[in-house]
């Protein structure tokens, strides 16, 4: 089953985005009651993760990527100066699978579909696959 896929813009260097309405509305155009989502990127600096959207750990999230990424003598750099949103992208990863149940994401209370950048502003793709079962 081919992928849908949306937009997103972004407008700093490093920014989160939560992106749950744009999946949701993809799940529902493939009216798929159980089975499973992919979201993913095809991109080699930005993430897709699952979390609350709340705005101190949306800081906290930024800080420990650049705690875990900034001040390395990375030999990536030398290319285009961007190692360590490519690192912190292999380390988050660039996939989330969720479970669907009566036709939605299966998401805990809290829980939040967002989409990490770490090298813009840029236009990103996200890739939502469904998996009927």
């Amino acid at each position: 089953m081919p992928a849908q896929s949306f937009g997103v813009a972004t407008d700093r260097r490093r920014q989160i985005v939560d992106i749950t309405t744009n999946v949701q509305q993809a799940v529902a155009d493939r009216n798929i009651d159980e089975g499973l989502v992919v979201v993913s990127v095809p991109h080699c600096t930005c993430t897709v993760y699952v979390n609350e959207d709340e705005s101190g750990l949306a800081d906290d999230t930024l800080e420990i990527v650049d705690t875990l990424t900034t001040g390395g003598r990375w030999r990536h750099n030398r290319i285009d100066n961007n190692a360590e949103a490519h690192l912190a992208a292999s380390i988050m990863g660039n996939a989330v699978c969720l479970p669907l149940s009566g036709g939605q994401i299966q998401l805990g209370t809290w829980q939040r579909i967002m989409l990490l950048e770490l090298d813009g502003p840029r236009q990103r793709q996200v890739a939502v696959t469904m998996v009927d079962g």
